[in-house]
């Protein structure tokens, strides 16, 4: 995914239940929404091989992050953008056919959510059709309960590194400064997954 803008904060990783060393890490947090939709679980795409209609069709992303197309099996689609996988998908057509062209359109988006929790009016799982950033997730939650602390405002992160191992981060968020306009970090993005926890 492309960012036009972004900014990097330093975080510690979460401790899990056996107990680790906290670790410094360097975070890069979207400041502008990104300008291509990464793909994910349940998502409908509709893929179009050019002047072949048996080949093309409707498809969902499967949970393993896979979809299945005539001839060459199981493709992997989830983290790709569309563009991607209509390239990934040509290439693997080219056994079969020669220079196939390939369109793959998103017709549902389904696999992007986020969590509000804590000191919101309306805590939950929120589905969206399109990216939110700090202050529309707290928004979604109905805003803050007159107990909040609202300068002591967390998104978790879940990051991977690798195929399997994955960490939690901690962002900080500070939500006078970002009204004020000189917040360290800002009004940043959220990705699919994050949990906003007012406490």
């Amino acid at each position: 995914m492309r960012f036009v803008t972004s900014c990097f904060l330093v975080v510690l990783l979460a401790c899990g239940a056996a107990g680790c060393v906290e670790e410094q890490v360097n975070y890069k947090v979207d400041m502008v929404a990104p300008s291509e939709f990464l793909l994910g679980p349940e998502d409908v795409l509709v893929v179009t091989v050019w002047k072949n209609q048996d080949l093309s069709r409707e498809v969902a992303i499967r949970p393993d992050g896979m979809i299945s197309m005539p001839l060459i099996g199981d493709v992997p689609a989830a983290n790709l953008t569309a563009n991607s996988l209509a390239k990934r998908i040509a290439d693997r057509l080219t056994e079969y056919m020669a220079s196939p062209i390939v369109s793959v359109q998103l017709k549902e988006v389904n696999s992007y959510f986020i969590y509000v929790l804590g000191e919101v009016p309306k805590p939950g799982k929120y589905s969206l059709k399109s990216y939110a950033n700090v202050m529309q997730g707290i928004s979604l939650g109905g805003g803050f309960t007159p107990f909040a602390k609202k300068n002591q405002i967390k998104v978790l992160r879940a990051t991977s590194e690798g195929a399997s191992v994955k960490h939690q981060i901690e962002i900080p968020v500070h939500y006078d400064d970002i009204v004020k306009g000189h917040a360290a970090v800002g009004n940043f993005y959220l990705r699919s997954g994050d949990v906003i926890v007012v406490p």
